[in-house]
Parts: structure tokens; C-alpha cells; sequence
């Protein structure tokens, strides 16, 4: 896959509570090195704003909703609004997002399939804008 993508994961209805999972290459586009989330973010607050050289990520919201929010090169802007634990956004590399607009309780898991290295951070908007000059 070579671009942002909404994936839907399996949902196991159950009576006493749903279940859903994924498994690296069965659901998401790589093998997963690498797993964190985010939690506790203050009203009006943002993560990420940076892109990866590199990395591939998959974010699900495991609890209450947020927007990934992926900026092209011309600065036009996509929101994808994640809100249910079912979904979750696929990544590529060389895609410039932050997320924002997090409700109370807001849960965010990200995959990746890389361990964390500062060098693969690209956290200048106008050097990522260079990776697609002519």
C-alpha cells in the first residue's frame, strides 16, 4: 500500500462485549515491530506534526475519538475521524500528520513497523515539502 487507507478489523459480536484484533500482514500491510499509545491528552492539544522517512503506522482509537490529520505537500489537508475501535488508519511513509480534536478519555494505539530511531523523524514541514519538489 502506498496510501493513507481506512482499514476495518474483524468484530466478534459476542453478548458479553465485542472483540476485535489485528495481526500484522493478515490486517495491516506489515509485520509489527513496535507498539505505543497515547492517553491523557489535554483539551485542545496536539500530537505527532512530523512524518516518518521510513516507518509505517497503523493508529486505532481504542477509546473515544480523535482526527488523524495528514497534510500534503501543497499544505491541503485530509481529516480522517477515528472514533471506533473496528477502524483503524494505515500510514505509509512520507505522509505529514498530527492528530487532534481528542474527546475525554481518548485512547490512541499505534503499530509500527519500526523501533523508535530519531533519524527516521522528518519534523520540518518545508523538508518534507522538499521530498516532493521537482
Amino acid at each position: 500500500m502506498s496510501e493513507v487507507e481506512i482499514i476495518e478489523l474483524p468484530k466478534e459480536k459476542d453478548p458479553r462485549g465485542n472483540l476485535t484484533f489485528f495481526e500484522d500482514v493478515n490486517q495491516i500491510p506489515f509485520e509489527i515491530e513496535r507498539v505505543f499509545w497515547t492517553y491523557d491528552v489535554p483539551g485542545g492539544q496536539t500530537r505527532g506534526g512530523h512524518a516518518y522517512y521510513e516507518q509505517q503506522e497503523f493508529i486505532v482509537a481504542l477509546s473515544g475519538s480523535f482526527d488523524v490529520v495528514v497534510t500534503q505537500p501543497d499544505g491541503k489537508e485530509v481529516r480522517h475521524r477515528l472514533n471506533r475501535s473496528y477502524y483503524g488508519l494505515y500510514l505509509p511513509p512520507k505522509k505529514w500528520r498530527h492528530l487532534d480534536n481528542f474527546s475525554t478519555n481518548a485512547l490512541s494505539l499505534h503499530a509500527s513497523d519500526r523501533k523508535f530511531t530519531e533519524d527516521d523523524y522528518i519534523r520540518d514541514f518545508d523538508e518534507y515539502r522538499g521530498l516532493y519538489a521537482n
